[in-house]
């Protein structure tokens, strides 16, 4: 059951970068690469454009790649890296509570970006979990090596 659970966080977690990296690289949904990078540049991230699309491209690919269960250990660390430069940068300043009350002028805190760090170390830590490209091909790797291993018994 355990592997079907990491499935389900996989799966999330990938959803949730996709359609945050998705912004950063498309004028969709209120936000725009302009945008973003007028707020990059806010919070001393230079050259702001050429971050806004790098982080966009980590998050939209490596966000897909973690929802189909590819790569996910290598995947999950630069997303690591960018929600780690996100708590620092844009959301350490505004403390721990993201701003529920919506209040104005209040920026929101670290604690969602910190939840998908812990959730993304889950994934390095544990694996793609089920129904992931990874577990297919440490499944076929497993079978041909049993057949390989067979084969030479046969031939002894």
């Amino acid at each position: 059951m355990q592997t079907w659970g990491i499935m389900v966080l996989r799966l999330v977690v990938g959803l949730v970068f996709v359609a945050h990296g998705l912004p950063k690289l498309l004028p969709i949904w209120g936000a725009s690469p302009a945008r973003t990078a007028a707020m990059f540049e806010v919070v001393g991230l230079q050259p702001a454009l050429i971050l806004v699309l790098a982080v966009g491209v980590v998050e939209l690919v490596g966000g897909a790649a973690l929802f189909l269960g590819v790569f996910t250990r290598l995947v999950a660390i630069p997303l690591v890296i960018d929600m780690g430069v996100a708590i620092w940068k844009v959301h350490w300043s505004n403390g721990f509570f993201l701003n529920l009350a919506l209040e104005p002028d209040v920026q929101h805190g670290y604690e969602y970006a910190l939840v998908l760090m812990g959730a993304l170390c889950c994934l390095i830590f544990a694996g793609p979990g089920a129904l992931s490209i990874d577990g297919y091909r440490a499944h076929v790797a497993k079978a041909a090596a049993a057949t390989r291993a067979r084969l030479r018994r046969s031939k002894i």
